[in-house]
């Protein structure tokens, strides 16, 4: 096959949406696929055998890390010299939106994937009277689509209660050769703990330092667990705001990691605290669970397809500022439990994390390629 993306968020960003669609691209060309992604400039030219073309580009005004491509006529010349068999637009925003009316005008087969709670980020912002709007305009965008893929059984349904049509199940998946508990490392917890002396929890968030994560709910889980270290690993716009709120406590900034460094963290960390309530899926979570590191959650969204409390991990109520901090402090005591409880805990996220393969993922989703190609009419979608 021969499939286009397009998509607002591409390397050399680093978020769940691109490690998703960097590990996608790359199984679909070992399977034999031709893949061009469409997606912000500053990206390299070729990634895994995969054709990148960069758009140029402009922040958003409140989201400066996520950059919005305007097509270009060269976008157009570029699809007509691939001649794809489909399209597959990833959230589309402004350069999906180009990829939608492309593949409308050239009749080419379309697919979506919907991975931003979008919505749900607005009263984060402090613009929650818009939310209806956004969602009558994501309606609009994705009903052009055959297939609406979503990322967790909870957004499925969302999806379909808001109106957007042919939605389906895209497995989650994660790299359990790169995120291991082996890689477990007392250098890296030293680092992780920031001077700060290790005689309780080391508690352990990954991810962008932004609004709509709810990272300032960890607090008060410091202040019950006056011993428990809180290690913040990732960047992003909220940061200066995070490092006045956690001022006083002991929180160290860690900045990014990548690769088996970022796996030693995880490995390192004795409990993974993930708040927000927003996530379509919660990618990080399936990290921390491969490196063998217990999580808590929130019973929202996506997350619950991923941890079953008690078993693999623990999920919090997050909903009111009393009852969700209450909520999230009993979720982290429970975790951290006793040693036996914990290295049990250890055992089950890992093995969870071991049956949601790349691989198998993007098998799924030639499957649903195929199944779209054999659709008779094109322009069947709303």
């Amino acid at each position: 096959m021969k499939i286009a993306f397009f998509t607002e968020t591409f390397l050399p960003k680093v978020d769940g949406i691109v490690t998703r669609l960097t590990k996608t691209v790359k199984h679909l060309v070992e399977a034999g696929d031709e893949v061009i992604v469409f997606c912000p400039e500053g990206c390299p030219e070729e990634y895994m055998g995969a054709r990148l073309i960069g758009v140029p580009a402009m922040p958003l005004p409140l989201y400066p890390e996520l950059k919005l491509a305007l097509p270009r006529p060269a976008v157009s010349e570029a699809i007509d010299s691939f001649e794809p068999d489909l399209i597959h637009v990833v959230n589309p925003a402004v350069l999906g939106l180009g990829g939608i009316w492309l593949a409308k005008a050239k009749s080419v087969p379309l697919v979506a994937s919907y991975h931003t709670h979008l919505p749900k980020y607005l009263e984060h912002y402090g613009m929650g009277m818009l939310e209806p709007l956004l969602w009558e305009l994501l309606k609009a965008a994705h009903n052009q689509a055959l297939l609406n893929l979503c990322t967790s059984t909870a957004m499925v349904q969302e999806l379909s209660e808001k109106g957007i049509q042919h939605t389906d199940l895209w497995q989650r998946g994660v790299d359990t050769e790169l995120f291991r508990p082996e890689l477990r490392s007392p250098e890296l917890r030293q680092r992780l703990l920031g001077g700060y002396d290790d005689r309780g929890a080391l508690l352990l968030y990954v991810g962008r330092l932004s609004a709509e994560k709810q990272i300032e709910r960890i607090k008060p889980v410091l202040e019950a667990l006056p011993d428990a270290r809180l290690a913040l690993v990732g960047d992003g716009p909220h940061r200066q705001q995070l490092e006045k709120h956690f001022e006083g406590t002991a929180t160290t900034f860690v900045g990014y990691l990548a690769g088996e460094e970022l796996a030693g963290a995880y490995a390192s960390g004795d409990a993974f605290l993930f708040p927000s309530s927003t996530e379509t899926l919660g990618l990080v979570l399936l990290e921390a669970m491969a490196a063998g590191c217990p999580v808590v959650g929130a019973n929202r969204g996506g997350i619950p397809d991923i941890i079953t409390d008690g078993v693999n991990g623990c999920l919090y109520e997050p909903d009111g500022a009393d009852s969700g901090a209450a909520s999230l402090i009993e979720a982290t005591q429970r975790l951290l439990g006793n040693d036996l409880e914990r290295q049990a805990l250890r055992n089950a996220a890992r093995s969870e994390a071991e049956r949601w393969g790349w691989a198998g993922a993007t098998e799924q989703l030639r499957g649903y390629y195929r199944q779209v190609l054999k659709q008779p009419q094109l322009n069947e979608a709303a």
